[in-house]
């Protein structure tokens, strides 16, 4: 067996998580081979004397417990509690306590999805953001936030100096399609971090304070059927996927677009039709005739105005004398002096020629 660094054989062992068990190593607490061990060294437990707090550390001969439970409000995610509240660890059976620890956390007054197990190693694959695991929330707020504060929080805000990680956040109806009262808006939110209340953090600095919060996915893990205060245990294919990475949560959409966005989208698509216009062989724009080639004039409308090649019968004369549209000046040809301006020239004028 290859030799692999302590902090993760203790993890795997499940002495504590890969953080926990770097604290010790600095505390000097651990042993190699009877020397103090260092952050780095490796061993393998089948050859080497790794000792913590003078106790030998053994391969782990029992399977792994990886369980997920559905955590109510008013319930720490811890082992144990100096005052005295309920703890995650006590929703399963005490047969199930030894090793175990939450991965993560969920703040007192918020609920939903928590994983716990007594394997260190994939505690921090699924916990660490460098890995990727998504975790999905979903979020009541007080008010309706604007879009360019929505914006705000997919690009990151500031908390404790630091810009959190882009997040995904989109509106929808609430819990099971309920609609809410105007004073509220429900969220989900999609992050790779997870800092102390962030989703709270985060809304409050946009001036919407979270009145409900839970987690419904880890990664691709959910389950919408899971009681409040119960759990299960993981199945083969989910550890498998939170294990190599496979199992991240799907991307959400982006939910409303900012109004000003889309006013430059439809700006910019109409500026790119101007830009194009009309090609050179696509004919004279519908509604408009095409003037005659002879006299190069504008196009009459009137009766007999129509340019293209006489009628038989009179239809020059009707041409020549024929009056515009109704209400517009004539050009005066054929017609008399007094008829000009007005829109209506001489009595018979206008008339066709009997045949």
């Amino acid at each position: 067996m290859s030799r692999e660094r302590l902090q993760k054989l203790m993890a795997r062992a499940g002495v504590a998580s890969r953080r926990q068990a770097e604290d010790m190593i600095r505390q000097g607490r651990v042993t190699l081979n009877g020397q103090e061990a260092r952050l780095g060294d490796r061993a393998d437990l089948n050859e080497d004397a790794v000792k913590i707090d003078g106790r030998r550390l053994k391969p782990s001969q029992k399977p792994k417990v990886y369980l997920l439970v559905n955590k109510p409000r008013a319930v720490v995610s811890t082992v144990s509690d100096p005052e005295d509240r309920s703890t995650v660890i006590e929703i399963v059976p005490e047969r199930l306590h030894k090793g175990l620890v939450p991965v993560g956390r969920l703040d007192y007054d918020s609920e939903g999805l928590l994983l716990l197990t007594d394997d260190g190693e994939f505690a921090h694959r699924v916990a660490h953001p460098r890995f990727g695991c998504i975790k999905t929330y979903e979020v009541k707020v007080k008010g309706r936030p604007k879009p360019g504060d929505i914006d705000r929080l997919r690009q990151g805000v500031k908390l404790e100096g630091r810009l959190t990680a882009p997040a995904q956040v989109e509106a929808f109806r609430g819990p099971e399609g309920k609609r809410e009262p105007s004073t509220s808006t429900w969220w989900r939110v999609a992050i790779g971090e997870g800092r102390t209340r962030q989703i709270r953090e985060m809304f409050l600095r946009i001036g919407h304070p979270v009145q409900r919060l839970r987690r419904v996915a880890i990664g691709s893990v959910s389950d919408s059927r899971l009681p409040r205060g119960s759990w299960r245990e993981l199945t083969p294919e989910e550890i498998e996927a939170l294990q190599s990475g496979t199992g991240r949560a799907p991307a959400l959409s982006r939910g409303r677009r900012s109004p000003a966005a889309g006013r430059k989208s439809a700006g910019g698509d109409r500026e790119a039709s101007k830009k194009r216009g009309r090609s050179a062989d696509a004919g004279p724009p519908r509604g408009r005739r095409k003037p005659s080639p002879a006299s190069g004039s504008k196009p009459k409308t009137g009766a007999g105005g129509g340019a293209g090649k006489p009628r038989a019968g009179g239809s020059a004369s009707r041409s020549a004398g024929s009056p515009s549209r109704p209400g517009r000046p004539t050009s005066g040809r054929g017609g008399s002096k007094s008829g000009r301006g007005t829109g209506r020239g001489p009595k018979n004028s206008g008339r066709r020629n009997p045949r």
